[in-house]
């Protein structure tokens, strides 16, 4: 079967897993049973997606009316006749093998012989689930993450005897979903996201357990030195500190002491107001900023790129779905493999060694992938190659926050791809922007278009969590934006959604700014405190009337591409059906036009822009007097007497 074939989708659940996953279904528009075995929990289930429905209507995050997507859903109690014509079944039954082996034996029986059966298993054996079929081979794992509406990752996963036609039409279907899915390859404990996870808690509990360090500390370091959304004793009280401890119980590894006393005394976080911090009494989290110095965060962040490589080098999973899987899945800023080929894969393993030679712990034992690569030279960036490979001195390099083509006909398109975080810029992004433009031949370049992925965002601003430890007044910020303002070629931001912060700041940074109808613009830096610090200030207020521009920045509001267009700071708001079609027209007349004159345009207008008039015209004479002597001009002049299309060569 593949995803042609998929045309009825039967959830069996209805609790939070299993309505969310019901819901992001009958969004991506298939008729989708949801099963439970009570009435009453499948009719709590079945208001759940109305009200999630609703809610997502009065903020404009779906276009379909909430009638229109419960239109697609019914409802069972029976599992025959729930599955009796289902095409693919997904499990979200209790986290019990006994009740997943259950199901999966009447699935068996009552499914339809072909249909593709998925559980959505977070951490239970995918091999030993499909044991209760007749056929393993059509089983597959495909685990949501909560909430399954909000969150975009699902990690499709093989058990020993899953067929690859199974796997890829379950990767299909998510991704027709508008989620993104990773392969997991092999049946391994914990899949990608838990296992790169588990030392993130792990680690920080064995320090303080020892001694080491305070759990105010820990956070604080992992939070405001290393960007992370969550320190791990927060995490850890946020999801339920009983998880995490028969997680470790069950994979057969020790309790750290901490984690073993808040067990004991039924402290096990928020839901019973007390874990590492007090939630009834006192405020929650306790740390702040400064708590954590002389906290080694390489202890916690060495342990989980080593997970990362156990996972790489015994091909259950590429460092691109690790990272992604721990970016979408977790928040993390950025992906392990990613982080550490910046460190150095050196410094990675001298820590494991050290750790390992001192404790004589198993958990420090590096994994022989990381010891391969190091051995091998493969350390990282700064060596060309790691867990990825960075390219040599032709300039050509793979890239992780970009995507980029160049046509025949000259016009680069540049796709912000970081759709996890709404195309957020942070210090890779905009290193590998510049990194593009600087490499790729300008002589091979007529225009530059920028925009984003993902169908919600341009750019919603630049990632705080990107930005950790960054000093005041460091070069690569502002150096980003002038790259782009300053590119000799004609640029155009192609804006599809938010466009705040940052985001906008690049926008402005380009020559043109076509917006769909419904995107956003704004400068919400002043509601943190700050202002922006991408040249937002100076090109708003060269752009606008003094009062409009002091009106974004000061309130920090939002306006819609309509009033965006009125006030001057785009070129062209359009309907969503005939933005594609005007962003072309625009694209056309850029590559079609004469190189070197809209260069020359280019330049001398953002010169003369901040010069008196009389040193502009004087710019504007000596561009005019050279692209006189052009073969363009002549080519130009000569198709304009014979009344045709000119053909520039940029000459």
């Amino acid at each position: 079967m593949d995803i042609d074939d998929i045309q009825h989708v039967t959830v069996l659940g209805a609790g939070s897993m299993g309505h969310g996953i019901t819901e992001v279904t009958a969004l991506a528009g298939y008729d989708v049973v949801m099963r439970d075995i009570e009435q009453e929990i499948v009719d709590d289930g079945y208001e759940s997606i109305r009200w999630s429905l609703d809610k997502l209507a009065e903020k404009g995050l779906v276009e379909q009316a909430p009638d229109d997507v419960m239109g697609r859903i019914t409802t069972a109690v029976d599992l025959e006749e729930a599955v009796a014509d289902a095409d693919l079944v997904i499990e979200a039954a209790p986290e019990q093998m006994s009740i997943k082996k259950d199901v999966f034996g009447d699935l068996a029986e009552y499914a339809p012989a072909d249909a593709i059966l998925a559980s959505n298993t977070s951490s239970l054996s995918i091999t030993e689930i499909a044991s209760a079929t007749d056929d393993p081979s059509r089983v597959v794992g495909m685990h949501y993450f909560n909430p399954p509406v909000k969150m975009d990752l699902v990690e499709v996963i093989y058990g020993t005897e899953t067929a690859d036609e199974t796997a890829e039409a379950a990767y299909a279907f998510v991704e027709s979903c508008e989620k993104t899915p990773i392969f997991v390859r092999k049946d391994v404990n914990g899949f990608v996201v838990n296992s790169v996870l588990g030392p993130f808690g792990d680690e920080a509990a064995w320090m303080v357990s020892d001694g080491e360090a305070t759990v105010e500390q820990a956070d604080a370091a992992m939070v405001h030195q290393r960007g992370y959304p969550m320190g791990p004793f927060e995490l850890s009280d946020l999801t339920g500190i009983d998880i995490g401890y028969h997680v470790r119980k069950e994979a057969g590894k020790p309790i750290p002491p901490i984690v073993q006393e808040k067990v004991d005394a039924e402290e096990l976080g928020q839901k019973t107001g007390t874990g590492y911090y007090d939630y009834e009494d006192g405020e929650g989290t306790t740390y702040e900023p400064g708590d954590g110095e002389g906290f080694d965060t390489l202890r916690i962040e060495a342990r989980m790129v080593n997970e990362a490589a156990k996972l790489v080098g015994n091909d259950v999973a590429t460092a691109e779905a690790i990272d992604t899987g721990m970016r979408l899945g977790a928040g993390f800023p950025e992906g392990p493999c990613r982080r550490a080929d910046k460190e150095g894969l050196d410094s990675v393993l001298d820590k494991l060694r050290t750790l390992h030679e001192e404790t004589g712990a198993d958990r420090y034992e590096p994994a022989d992938y990381l010891v391969d690569l190091v051995e091998s030279g493969k350390t990282g960036q700064d060596a060309g190659e790691g867990f990825y490979s960075y390219g040599g001195s032709d300039g050509e390099r793979e890239y992780h926050t970009i995507q980029h083509s160049l046509s025949e006909d000259g016009l680069l398109e540049i796709t912000l791809d970081r759709p996890e975080r709404l195309n957020a810029l942070n210090g890779d992004l905009m290193e590998e922007v510049m990194h593009l433009l600087d490499t790729t031949p300008t002589d091979d370049v007529r225009a530059v278009t920028f925009e984003g992925t993902g169908g919600r965002a341009f750019s919603a601003g630049a990632d705080i969590t990107g930005f950790a430890g960054i000093e005041p007044h460091e070069k690569g910020v502002t150096e980003f934006f002038e790259t782009v303002a300053n590119y000799p070629k004609p640029t155009l931001a192609k804006i599809d959604g938010y466009c705040l912060g940052g985001g906008n700041e690049l926008a402005l940074a380009c020559d043109l700014r076509i917006a769909t109808e419904d995107s956003e613009f704004g400068f919400p830096e002043i509601n943190l405190g700050l202002i922006p610090g991408g040249g937002g200030t100076q090109r708003a207020i060269r752009m606008l009337s003094d009062a409009r521009a002091k009106e974004l920045v000061f309130r920090g509001h939002r306006i819609d591409a309509e009033l965006a267009e009125e006030w001057g700071l785009i070129n062209r708001a359009v309907d969503d059906d005939e933005f594609d079609d005007v962003v072309a027209e625009y694209v056309d007349d850029l590559v079609t036009g004469p190189p070197i004159a809209l260069e020359k345009a280019k330049r001398v207008m953002n010169a003369g822009r901040d010069q008196d008039l009389s040193a502009g015209l004087e710019l504007e004479a000596q561009a005019f007097g050279l692209l006189l002597g052009t073969e363009d001009m002549q080519e130009g002049a000569a198709a304009f007497m014979e009344d045709r299309e000119a053909e520039f060569e940029g000459r």
